[in-house]
């Protein structure tokens, strides 16, 4: 789901951009003598862009300022709910660890992440490790990243990745399931000098 959101919210911010840039540059190029193109709405650098018999048009109707003010609040609480949505923390801050009397306990997000990170890095052959988890505090999900060596076998280090420290981390927790989504790069080496 949140693949979908990031793909909509590149491909929403990549249309706006893109019809404010030939906006934007229409404007300016008008402005700087440049000639009109065939849908522009004015036909020389002078012209405004609200003529007076425009801008006072529905002055008169009793409908149209509250349709105005109605049509501006949404777009406020749009773009304000659109803003917080691609602002808002992304990282599972605590996990509710069924204790069996009823209570539970708050386990860091954190924590878990460092633990994860560290154990996974131990495997052999990954050079490097970091996790971080997303979703619920009663339902995380494991996002992880393994930087392998050349010689790793990407299947076998999968395997040691889901049978050790997310096993480890699932039970730790007391989770029926901990879901991981296991990204796996490879390692680039520098070339060395021979001389």
């Amino acid at each position: 789901m949140t693949a979908v959101l990031r793909v909509v919210n590149r491909v929403f911010l990549g249309l706006v951009g893109l019809v404010l840039l030939v906006l934007g540059g229409s404007v300016l190029a008008v402005g700087l003598g440049a000639p009109a193109p065939s849908w522009w709405i004015h036909d020389s650098k002078h012209d405004v862009l609200l003529s007076d018999a425009e801008r006072t048009r529905w002055q008169d109707e009793s409908w149209w300022w509250p349709v105005v003010i109605a049509v501006l609040a949404v777009l406020l609480l749009l773009t304000l709910w659109w803003l917080v949505a691609v602002l808002r923390r992304h990282r599972l801050a605590e996990i509710l660890v069924d204790t069996g009397d009823d209570e539970g306990a708050l386990v860091r997000g954190r924590a878990l992440e460092d633990v994860l990170g560290q154990e996974a890095g131990t495997i052999d052959g990954v050079a490097r490790a970091q996790g971080h988890l997303t979703g619920r505090r009663t339902a995380p999900e494991a996002r992880v990243r393994l930087a392998l060596e050349p010689h790793v076998n990407p299947g076998t280090a999968l395997h040691d990745f889901t049978s050790g420290p997310l096993a480890h981390a699932k039970t730790s927790a007391g989770l029926a399931s901990l879901p991981a989504e296991v990204r796996l790069l490879g390692v680039k080496h520098g070339a060395e000098r021979v001389g």
